[in-house]
């Protein structure tokens, strides 16, 4: 499939998200961070928030619930109006049952796992899931460095994706630049996120597309 790009507005101005939406307008998806401050130590955005970029932006938003109870919250991120609403495979006590509400609401599913959670328990999960993460930061915070332990991990996303199908897509976040993004999508990733690289650049539209000209580059 062909790379896209999500940046994410946790590095944006949270006091200008429309105005941040607004200038990425060669985006695929905006990533919006939900965090709780109990799955991580972080505490961000939540539902209200996302109610109302639906309405500032026309770019579907790619909703990553790093939560303590996704079960509970996830189908309303998809009936806020989320394109995709991704869960973390360590916070969730019903996956199944979760992933099938949110397409069942309309939104795509998503499945994240931390660094250190291996891909192949989740292997049987592939069916239920339209994009699975794997994150390539300790999840909580933006602007940390890119993990290069997970990239062979990334490699055996791709290949257990490619026994079921090809069909789901391969999503990178953390520390995700000019530096790293190619050996993301040469590792198989084919959807990336993309914060401090996208609005702590002078250009957010010309940073999109060099990111995106790398990851076509690693892949051509």
């Amino acid at each position: 499939m062909a790379v896209q790009i999500s940046p994410s507005i946790l590095a944006a101005d949270f006091a200008r998200l429309a105005d941040e939406a607004a200038a990425v307008p060669n985006a695929d998806w905006l990533h919006v961070d939900v965090m709780d401050y109990h799955f991580v130590p972080n505490l961000t955005l939540g539902l209200p928030v996302v109610e109302a970029l639906r309405k500032a932006t026309d770019t579907p938003l790619d909703c990553h619930l790093m939560i303590a109870d996704p079960d509970r919250w996830a189908p309303q991120y998809a009936e806020a109006g989320a394109g995709s609403v991704t869960i973390h495979a360590e916070a969730a006590k019903a996956p199944v049952r979760t992933l099938r509400e949110i397409r069942s609401l309309g939104a795509r599913a998503g499945l994240a796992l931390n660094p250190a959670t291996a891909v192949e328990p989740y292997e049987d999960l592939l069916g239920e899931v339209d994009m699975l993460l794997l994150m390539t930061v300790e999840p909580g915070f933006g602007g940390q460095k890119f993990l290069d332990v997970v990239l062979p991990k990334v490699r055996r996303a791709r290949e257990l994706i490619g026994r079921h199908g090809g069909r789901v897509w391969l999503q990178v976040d953390g520390g995700v630049d000019a530096g790293t993004i190619e050996r993301c999508a040469e590792a198989g990733a084919d959807v990336f996120v993309a914060g401090s690289a996208v609005y702590g650049a002078s250009d957010p539209v010309a940073a999109i597309d060099g990111l995106r000209a790398a990851a076509n580059r690693a892949v051509s």
